[in-house]
């Protein structure tokens, strides 16, 4: 697991399968994001069987097959498509190509697992809606940073056993170091990958609706910006937006990509949660200065102050949880709603953002 780098991030974990060797086969396509062995670990962790894999891009492909053995290249992407034993298409393509490779799959009766941003536009959204409504197939989303990170996961298990009572604002912090030279050319086109707050700020929108248990949300104000990467014009390497919930929750999160060299890993990515009777603070990836490990939770209620290093301890139930929603049609990994309102609302932020880039680099 590469903690330097977000794009090859992929947590493992020695997960208990949910189901039966054979019993839920998969397929991988569109390796364009290193997300792509994330989202693999977790469903093969829980039983999934990966069967086909298909990239344009040889190298890639044979890069895949060197990481899951066994695994079979095919030769078109309609290869998978066309197999009846394939119930779940896995995929990280280019932002603005998932939406409309979401519905290709799911128009071939396949569940569709996307990393996220799932989408660029509105436009693809409601697409998106409708090829769900007319097949019930699922479109889910790789939301990692709640869904692969142990201390947010037992955030969630705090507050549903009531901890710090109602939560009343989420604020999360998501900064993300760029390592531009290792970047592909879309990940610089915004119209291919659709503004930071589009793409890295679907993580924090997302996770303010589940902590929150809100169902909605309207975007206050929004923000974004250029400052300081002149030769990218088309990056935004700043952006912050404000939300309100439903049921009165609020919400304020910053994405960036200023994580400088000196840190032990590609983001110190935080949360702070507050509540009715009290607060707790994810420091997810580091605790700077005192120990370059993942998932420390700290919180405080009634009952005092408290501390607690969950990585390794936890794991990563959404996986196992997604497979036996395909297999029976349920929504307790995350309901489709869910999925589409963090899209929603993303791509709201970013179409209403301000853009505060020095005029110097636009």
């Amino acid at each position: 697991m590469n903690r330097i780098d977000g794009m090859t991030y992929a947590p493992t974990y020695e997960a208990k399968p949910v189901v039966k060797p054979g019993e839920f086969i998969i397929a991988a396509i569109a390796l364009d994001h290193g997300h792509i062995y994330g989202m693999c670990n977790g469903l093969v962790e829980a039983g999934a069987e990966l069967k086909w894999v298909y990239d344009p891009d040889e190298e890639k492909v044979r890069a895949f097959i060197a990481k899951y053995p066994g695994v079979r290249a095919a030769e078109s992407m309609d290869e998978i498509m066309e197999d009846p034993e394939v119930r779940l298409v896995a995929a990280a393509a280019i932002p603005s190509e998932r939406g409309p490779l979401g519905n290709k799959v799911m128009a071939h009766g396949k569940d569709y697992f996307t990393d996220k941003t799932p989408f660029t536009t509105l436009e693809q959204l409601d697409d998106a809606r409708a090829m769900v409504a007319a097949t019930n197939q699922k479109y889910m989303v790789y939301y990692s940073e709640r869904l692969h990170v142990e201390s947010a996961i037992y955030a969630g298990q705090l507050i549903r056993q009531g901890a710090i009572g109602r939560v009343l604002q989420v604020i999360g912090l998501g900064p993300h170091r760029l390592n531009a030279s290792s970047r592909p050319e879309w990940f610089f086109e915004r119209e291919k990958y659709g503004g930071i707050l589009c793409d890295i700020g679907s993580h924090q929108i997302e996770q303010f609706l589940y902590y929150t248990d809100c169902q909605d949300a309207s975007v206050v104000h929004s923000k974004v910006a250029n400052y300081n990467h002149s030769s990218y014009p088309e990056l935004e390497d700043f952006g912050d937006a404000t939300l309100v919930g439903d049921n009165g929750a609020t919400q304020y999160f910053r994405v960036d990509w200023f994580t400088p060299d000196g840190l032990g890993t590609w983001g110190d990515g935080r949360t702070m949660i507050m509540g009715t009777e009290g607060y707790i603070e994810l420091r997810k990836y580091s605790d700077i200065g005192r120990s370059n490990t993942p998932d420390h939770v700290y919180w405080v209620n009634g009952e005092g102050e408290h501390y607690e290093h969950v990585a390794g301890k936890v794991g990563f139930p959404f996986f196992g949880e997604l497979i036996l929603d395909c297999l029976n049609r349920t929504e307790l990994s995350m309901t489709q709603a869910h999925v589409f309102k963090a899209a929603e609302l993303c791509l709201k932020a970013q179409a209403q953002a301000m853009n505060l880039t020095p005029n110097q680099l636009k």
